[in-house]
């Protein structure tokens, strides 16, 4: 009995260190698969549109090669391609075809961007197909650039505007639009973000200005832009120059003063900015991508949309939120959301919650919580701009335009008073 209930024991034993054996074998493969999904997603994601310089110059080269052979054109492809006027810097940003560049022009930092690398991913001008001249006069491409932005923006543009599409040196006069002209005006005019640019920057303050392009490329001006990892979202330090000699505390009381006066200047032109994008066009403007890496800010503090992909007029706006829908998650467009009409199942074509609301959510309730202003948030008026950031963010801003309006109005009050009393404390010192 007892050489039995031995090899019982055993094969007892074997199948247990089997099994354990399996399980471990089994979760080793699965780490390792694991690990190696991880690191094809990281290649996928990172490397493959990595921002380098070689890649960046390839394309810049591609480009004055079209040009030299008359493919494209623009006023900034001689300085770009033949004399030297354009000095390319530094890749910016580079992701499913998008590039932007940081370039000197003449001296001036500018940045180059364009919606996909290649001229030729493009479509093609479809009239030039159809007819035999390779010609078309000012009138007709007022026409069909009329259609485009139409189609783009949702708006209806005057035609007397759309000739300032493209540069000042090409549309002088009645002569008849390249090939090339052509081709080049096209591929900028299905670049949402240009259009949207080219269009509105003799109209607001608030939008960066295009200054000249080349084939599909166009140049904008370099300004400082927003990042999440920055305290105050702008890099204000750029912007105040003092003197940093040696021992000198760069948290030193006044220059801290004087950043804080300038986020609250910075605060009040974001509130412009909304003021102005909801009563100065034809049709309210919606912002649907709010972070700081999409606005920058100029010399003078003024807010600058300078990433407008996700930026709709109210015709394109209902169009895009009403969609078939079986609750409130499937109405919302990123920062732009509706709600769901269960009797229907269909998104409301109107947006329930605003510009100003997802700005207080999203930058000012992380500009003045209690946690960064340290010991200055018990003070009065910090307390009451707390107050009147949550009340903005509370507030839906498709519903009530009049308790929004009296939200914008207390936090301007409260920070131009904060801006004054910072005047005030700087010339007693």
């Amino acid at each position: 009995m007892r050489p039995l209930r031995r090899s019982c024991l055993l094969r007892w034993l074997g199948l247990k260190i089997c099994r354990r054996t399996t399980v471990l074998f089994a979760l080793f493969w699965f780490m390792f698969w694991a690990l190696l999904n991880s690191l094809a997603f990281v290649h996928r994601s990172i490397f493959s549109d990595f921002c380098t310089d070689e890649k960046s110059k390839q394309i810049l080269q591609r480009v004055c090669g079209e040009y030299r052979e008359g493919v494209l054109t623009g006023d900034l492809c001689e300085d770009l391609c033949v004399n030297g006027g354009v000095e390319y810097k530094r890749c910016l940003y580079y992701e499913n075809g998008k590039k932007v560049m940081e370039a000197e022009w003449h001296g001036v930092p500018v940045v180059l961007k364009s919606k996909l690398e290649n001229f030729t991913s493009y479509e093609g001008f479809g009239p030039l197909e159809y007819q035999e001249s390779t010609e078309l006069s000012p009138m007709d491409v007022v026409f069909y650039a009329t259609l485009e932005i139409k189609n783009s923006m949702g708006l209806e543009v005057r035609s007397t505007a759309v000739p300032r599409l493209w540069s000042q040196q090409m549309s002088q006069g009645s002569h008849p639009y390249s090939r090339a002209e052509l081709a080049s005006l096209w591929s900028l005019l299905q670049q949402e973000e240009y259009t949207f640019f080219k269009v509105l920057q003799d109209l607001s303050q608030h939008v960066v200005k295009v200054l000249g392009s080349c084939g599909h490329f166009y140049a904008v001006e370099y300004l400082i832009a927003g990042h999440a990892w920055n305290q105050n979202l702008f890099a204000l330090e750029d912007l105040l120059s003092l003197p940093e000699a040696e021992g000198d505390d760069l948290t030193s009381e006044p220059r801290s003063k004087r950043e804080r006066d300038m986020v609250h200047q910075i605060a009040l032109s974001f509130l412009e900015m909304v003021r102005h994008f909801e009563n100065d066009f034809s049709h309210h403007l919606h912002l649907c991508d709010i972070k700081p890496e999409n606005f920058a800010i100029r010399k003078d503090l003024t807010v600058v949309a300078i990433d407008v992909d996700m930026a709709f007029f109210e015709p394109k706006m209902r169009d895009i939120l009403e969609q078939n829908c079986t609750h409130d998650d499937d109405c919302n467009f990123f920062d732009c959301i509706s709600k769901c009409d269960l009797r229907q199942n269909k998104c409301g074509s109107k947006r329930i919650n605003s510009n100003l609301q997802v700005i207080c959510d999203k930058i000012f309730r992380r500009w003045f919580s209690p946690t960064l202003m340290g010991e200055r948030a018990g003070l009065p008026l910090q307390v009451e701009l707390q107050h009147a950031v949550q009340e903005c963010v509370e507030t839906a801003g498709g519903e009530d335009a009049t308790r929004r309006q009296a939200v914008m109005l207390r936090l301007s009050s409260v920070l131009s008073r904060l801006l004054r009393d910072g005047s005030t404390q700087r010339r007693s010192h």
